[in-house]
C-alpha cells in the first residue's frame, strides 16, 4: 500500500473513532507477528494524540468481536479497582459512536454495527484503537538482565492479583485449547503415526522423549479434572515484550496485548515467563541451553510480591511444575510443526521447528534435573513451608 493510502485509511479510521484533527505523523510499528499496528499522531488545534493503531488478524483470532467483548470486561475491571491510577498505567481503547471498541471494514468502508461478517473474507479488515502510553520502554528479551525479569515478574504478579476476584467463565476461549497440554500431546502422537513427510525417522531421539514424559506432561491436567487447581484469568503470553516500563527505572507501567486473555491456570502465564525469559540461550539453539536459576529466582520474587496474597498453596505448588510443562508443550508444538510441514510457526530456515523443538527439550530435561531447586526457590519467594 502506498504512503499515501496508509494515511488515508488511517484518516477514515480516525474518523470513524470520532477523533477529530488532522494526522501529525504516523509510521509502521514493525515488532510483532500477528497484528498490524502503526503509531499516529492527531493534532486537534488544542493538543495532540498519541494513538496505536492495529489492525487484527483475523485469520489468527476468529472471533474477534469475542476477543475485544474479553478486553473491554478486562480494561474496565481493572479501572474499577484502581479508578485513580495514572494514564499510562491503564490500556484504553478507542470507541466508534455505536460505542464499540473495533471497527470492521468492507472493501475499506465501515459495517455498521450490527452488520455480520466472515472474519476469513479476504474483504474484511478488523480495526482498532488505543491510547500510545509514553515515556515507557520494552524488553524482546530480559538479555540475561535480573532486574528486568524481577520487574516482569512484578508485572504479571500484579495483573494476576487485579483480576483475582474476576470471573474468568465470563470469557471466550480465543484460542480453543490453547494450553491443553493432554489435548497438545495427543494431537502431536497422530502427527507421528501419520507421518505425511516421512519426517519422523529424522527425529526419533525427540519423539522418544516426548513419549517417556507424556503422562508427566498431563499432571496439570489431572489437577484441573480433580479441582486441585483454581482457574483464573490468565495472558497466555507472558513475554517481557508484553510488559511497558518507565523509561528512567523500569517501573513496569501496563500488560499489554491481551488477545489471548482467557480461563486458564496461573502455573501456565508463570511458566511461559521462565521458560522464554530465565534459559541461556535463543528459542532455536540447543546448544548451550539449559535453565539459569539465578534469573528464575529474580522473576519469582518480583511475581510473589504481587501474587503471593492471591495464590493458593496447591497453585504455589504447580508453578514449578507448569515451567516444565509448558515447555515440554511448546516442545511438541514445535516438532508436530516440523513433522506436518511447517505450517503454524513461521521459520526462517529449514529445521528451524526441529531446532526448537531440540532446544527445548534441553531446557525440560535440565527443569527435571532441577525440579527440587525450582521448587525451593518458590516455597521461599512465596513464604510458605
Amino acid at each position: 500500500m502506498q504512503s499515501d493510502d496508509v494515511k488515508a485509511k488511517l484518516e477514515y479510521i480516525c474518523s470513524q473513532f470520532r477523533i477529530e484533527g488532522e494526522i501529525l505523523v504516523y509510521r509502521w510499528i514493525p515488532a510483532g507477528h500477528i497484528n498490524t499496528a502503526y503509531y499516529v499522531a492527531v493534532y486537534n488545534g488544542k493538543e495532540i494524540y498519541q494513538l496505536l493503531i492495529q489492525r487484527v488478524n483475523t485469520y489468527v483470532f476468529r472471533d474477534p468481536v469475542g476477543m475485544m467483548k474479553n478486553i473491554e470486561l478486562l480494561t474496565e475491571h481493572i479501572r474499577s479497582k484502581e479508578p485513580t491510577m495514572e494514564k499510562r498505567r491503564r490500556l484504553h481503547f478507542r470507541h466508534t459512536e455505536a460505542r464499540k471498541n473495533y471497527l470492521v471494514l468492507r472493501d475499506g468502508a465501515a459495517l455498521g454495527p450490527n452488520e455480520d461478517f466472515d472474519p476469513l473474507d479476504e474483504s474484511i479488515e478488523f480495526w482498532r484503537v488505543y491510547n500510545f502510553i509514553e515515556y515507557s520502554t520494552s524488553f524482546e528479551t530480559a538479555e540475561g538482565n535480573p532486574e528486568v525479569l524481577r520487574m516482569s515478574g512484578k508485572a504479571f504478579g500484579k495483573f494476576l492479583r487485579q483480576l483475582e476476584d474476576f470471573e474468568a467463565d465470563r470469557l471466550i476461549e480465543s484460542i480453543p485449547h490453547f494450553h491443553d497440554t493432554r489435548y497438545r500431546l495427543n494431537h502431536f502422537f497422530s502427527d507421528v503415526e501419520r507421518d505425511e513427510l516421512g519426517r519422523a525417522a529424522s527425529c526419533e531421539e525427540e519423539i522418544r522423549l516426548i513419549e517417556r514424559y507424556r503422562d508427566f506432561g498431563c499432571t496439570l491436567c489431572r489437577q484441573i479434572d480433580d479441582g486441585i487447581l483454581p482457574t483464573r484469568v490468565t495472558h497466555n503470553d507472558t513475554k517481557t515484550n508484553n510488559i511497558l516500563f518507565d523509561k528512567d527505572n523500569l517501573d513496569p507501567l501496563v500488560v499489554i496485548d491481551l488477545d489471548t486473555c482467557m480461563p486458564g491456570l496461573a502455573c501456565y502465564d508463570f511458566g511461559d515467563t521462565i521458560r522464554f525469559a530465565a534459559c541461556t540461550a535463543e528459542e532455536d539453539q540447543p546448544e548451550g541451553m539449559s535453565l539459569d536459576l539465578g534469573l528464575m529466582k529474580a522473576y519469582t520474587e518480583g511475581y510473589m510480591s504481587e501474587a503471593g496474597c492471591v495464590l493458593t498453596d496447591a497453585e504455589v505448588d504447580s508453578l514449578a511444575t507448569g515451567a516444565a510443562v509448558i515447555t515440554l508443550e511448546l516442545a511438541s508444538r514445535f516438532l508436530g510443526d516440523y513433522l506436518i510441514g511447517d505450517k503454524y510457526f513461521r521459520i526462517d530456515y529449514p529445521e528451524q521447528n526441529l531446532r526448537r523443538a531440540q532446544a527445548q527439550l534441553r531446557l525440560f530435561v535440565d527443569m527435571m534435573d532441577h525440579m527440587e531447586e525450582m521448587q525451593q526457590i518458590v516455597k521461599d519467594s512465596a513464604g510458605r513451608e
